[in-house]
């Protein structure tokens, strides 16, 4: 298979890396992760201006069709420059379930400005006693009165607190799994913002008896569409964290040439050759599986989930140990704020949480394994 890019994917790897590299310095983050959320900003409008919101759309919705080498392209150099910006969960995740769920009215409603920037949304599938399991829920969903009414808890949803709107998953009566596109400030929603360990916006979600109108259904039968942009997701991850680690091993390879024991370099230390070594072996190893994910999208749906399940294990535990090698090689120093390595390393840790941990990945490889 060839996996070389396109002259139009080198263009847009070259646009967004140099980019990010000017619009994401250290400096700018810390800004962008202390100003209140009032509307879109300055960065996520270059998106939109630059197509970028569109990208993983197809055209049939007003996207630019790109596939899963596009969004990896684009996650891999936000992930590079930590960029602050809820693309995945904010854009891609609930705007791609937008796409397969809703009739014409409900995008024209709620998926055309998303891709326009006006405004975000959120994805709540995941519930604290399910394990990472979208389908394992106890919100439940029912008709009154010509109306849908909610009741449950999702929690960890990412960018709940930024979005115009969350899309909800709910058991229906008849068992199967129903997406409700909930408002914001709609009644009897309470919400519990924070940000995680690497900054990343976030919230509990609580709905006690929350009245929806008809149509803000999207599907009444939405288990395979849910799983399909779970595993866009979860490849999309991966690719963020390929960027991230590169980044985490070139800080630490050029500490260890600056910084001096004895008179010389840490970096002429053969021990420390090795672990920096180790590191990269790590990174490469993470791309191939990145790449494979990337590429599994389209496949059908038990091979899609078996490799990119596999991609996210390995990545995960990929992630762990180039944080930590990261942290150790850097010293004491490698754990304060103004270490920028720092930060890198809480982000490594955290991707191997969303989404589904390492464990929870690698028993989904074994369930399919046992099954062949």
């Amino acid at each position: 298979m060839d996996f070389a890019l396109t002259d139009e994917q080198r263009m847009l790897e070259e646009t967004l890396t140099r980019l990010v590299a000017d619009q994401v310095t250290p400096e700018q983050r810390r800004a962008m992760l202390e100003a209140p959320a009032q509307g879109a900003s300055p960065l996520w409008r270059t998106f939109a201006e630059l197509g970028l919101l569109h990208m993983p759309f197809s055209e049939d919705v007003g996207g630019l069709g790109g596939d899963g080498t596009d969004v990896m392209i684009i996650m891999q150099a936000l992930g590079r420059g930590l960029a602050p910006e809820a693309y995945l969960f904010g854009l891609v995740m609930p705007g791609q379930l937008l796409a397969l769920c809703a009739n014409s009215a409900q995008q024209e409603r709620w998926l055309t400005p998303l891709l326009e920037g006006e405004h975000q949304l959120a994805l709540a599938w995941h519930e604290h006693t399910a394990r990472y399991d979208a389908f394992d829920i106890s919100t439940q969903a029912s008709q009154h009165d010509g109306q849908w009414q909610l009741n449950g808890r999702k929690d960890v949803v990412m960018n709940l607190g930024n979005a115009a709107a969350t899309l909800v998953t709910a058991q229906l009566p008849n068992g199967k799994l129903g997406v409700f596109i909930v408002p914001a400030n709609t009644q009897g929603v309470t919400l519990q913002t924070y940000r995680t360990m690497d900054d990343q916006p976030a919230g509990d979600l609580t709905l006690n008896s929350v009245a929806l109108p008809l149509e803000n259904c999207l599907s009444e039968d939405a288990g395979d569409a849910l799983a399909e942009v779970l595993a866009l997701g979860r490849a999309a991850l991966c690719a963020e964290a390929i960027g991230a680690m590169e980044t985490a091993c070139d800080q630490t390879l050029a500490y260890l040439k600056e910084r001096k024991q004895f008179g010389l370099p840490l970096a002429t230390f053969q021990s420390l050759q090795h672990r920096m070594v180790d590191m990269h072996l790590h990174l490469e190893q993470s791309r191939s599986m990145a790449i494979l994910a990337a590429t599994s999208l389209s496949l059908p749906a038990d091979e899609r989930d078996y490799k990119i399940a596999a991609a996210k294990a390995y990545c995960g535990e990929s992630a762990r140990f180039i944080a930590e090698q990261a942290i150790q090689l850097h010293g004491g120093m490698g754990m304060t704020e103004e270490c920028y390595v720092a930060h890198y390393a809480k982000h490594l840790v955290m991707f191997d949480h969303y989404l589904g941990d390492s464990d929870y990945h690698l028993e989904t490889v074994s369930e399919q394994l046992d099954a062949a």
